[in-house]
């Protein structure tokens, strides 16, 4: 019995060995195509977005004195300098519209988004003489292509002068006067959308933003803004900020949401497969021993290989179909491998009612408990609690004394 034992735990150490390298060539395969892979869905599609509000300023020659000391005498120097200066903004009305993509690269899906942006921005010139301003616009990012572009001052276009990551335009604005600026696009992103005040600690003032939604599983940056008002819409949310006097160094933004990445998913399964194997086994060893049916621990050696099977299958089959497919074809083959087994040493009941059952919740169950993020841990606990129970009562009144010396 004791050499039964351990020739046991050295092939279950052996399988959990083998789980390690698998789970660590899922991890590698995972994050080294990633870095690259992220980089070339950046390239086509677009990298994360982070938008502020245009800016409107004007020039004006000043004149500066200096002076200096040359041979012992004061010498006095008028340089002619240009300031810039920048008009207040007075009011922003902006409207943000997030359409949600995933597209599935090797082992992860992006999280990728079409964006549609509208701005209403009111400056004031409060100087007493008109000023010939200059109204530029930022681009969230450089890595992105930019559509229906609207650059108009007052409802009349801008002659603009485009560059790599800003548009610009100059207009005349009158003493005491506002200029509406409007500006507008359609992009692309991946992952984030942000839009902050232009500053690390600016003041806002009358500012309002629109976001609409196409997904209900919303989540907001570190360090953002919480939405005044929120609305469930029928594809996904409606989301208002609003301001009178707002000073902050925070942005508003949005997280896209991720769908279950398959390469970690599939690494955390087979990290987690000894503790499945620990259960069928010790159940497998529990039933045998009260039955007195003679598992030979080659027959366990076999038992470890079909269950090693379902994460080695599982592994390289989720970059080709879905995760949920995946989870019940290797399902299913590990388990056909084990009932098909058992069938020819211990009998067909015992394969498909003792053995098969098992392994469905020790296996299947344990290992669909990480799909529900938050509640693997707990879905655990509960099994192995109920496990130990069904055994205890199972085995209570057995004299294993007794046992052990009849085998």
């Amino acid at each position: 019995m004791t050499r039964r034992i351990v020739a046991i735990v050295f092939i279950f150490f052996c399988t959990t060995v083998a789980w390690a390298i698998l789970g660590s060539t899922i991890f590698y395969r995972t994050y080294e195509t990633d870095a690259r892979l992220e980089g070339r869905v950046a390239s086509i599609w677009g990298a994360s977005q982070r938008q502020s509000p245009p800016t409107a300023s004007y020039q004006r020659v000043e004149l500066k004195t200096t002076e200096t000391i040359e041979n012992g005498k004061k010498k006095v120097v008028t340089t002619r300098e240009r300031v810039t200066t920048a008009l207040p903004l007075e009011s922003s009305r902006v409207e943000v519209g997030l359409d949600l993509e995933h597209r599935q690269k090797g082992l992860l899906w992006y999280s990728l988004y079409k964006v549609a942006f509208a701005g209403t921005y009111v400056f004031q010139n409060t100087t007493g003489e008109g000023q010939n301003a200059t109204f530029t616009l930022t681009f969230p990012s450089a890595q992105a292509i930019y559509d229906d572009l609207v650059f108009t001052l007052d409802g009349r276009p801008l002659t603009s002068k485009n560059e790599k990551t800003f548009v610009m335009a100059e207009a005349p604005v009158g003493a005491g006067k506002t200029a509406t600026l409007k500006v507008g696009y359609r992009s692309q992103g991946l992952e984030s959308w942000r839009y902050d005040f232009g500053g690390e600690v600016a003041q806002v003032r009358d500012f309002a933003l629109k976001m609409t939604t196409n997904f209900r599983d919303i989540d907001f940056p570190t360090n953002g803004l919480s939405p005044s008002v929120k609305r469930e819409t029928p594809n996904g949310w409606e989301l208002v900020w609003n301001y009178k006097n707002l000073v902050t160094g925070y942005a508003i933004g949005m997280v896209m949401p991720e769908k279950l990445q398959p390469g970690p998913l599939a690494g955390r399964i087979s990290y987690f497969a000894p503790v499945s194997l620990f259960f069928f086994f010790f159940l497998m060893f529990i039933i045998t021993t009260l039955r007195g049916i003679g598992l030979h621990p080659m027959n366990y050696f076999f038992l470890a290989g079909a269950f090693f099977a379902f994460h080695l299958l599982l592994a390289y089959l989720v970059d080709h179909i879905s995760i949920h497919a995946a989870f019940a074809i290797c399902s299913l083959v590990s388990i056909f491998l084990v009932v098909s087994y058992l069938r020819l040493v211990v009998g067909i009941r015992f394969a498909a009612v003792e053995a098969g059952i098992a392994q469905f919740i020790y296996l299947v169950l344990f290992s669909y408990a990480f799909f529900f993020k938050g509640f693997t841990g707990l879905t655990v606990t509960i099994g192995s609690i109920l496990t130990l129970f069904v055994v205890m009562q199972m085995t209570g009144r057995i004299r294993w004394a007794e046992k052990f010396a009849q085998q």
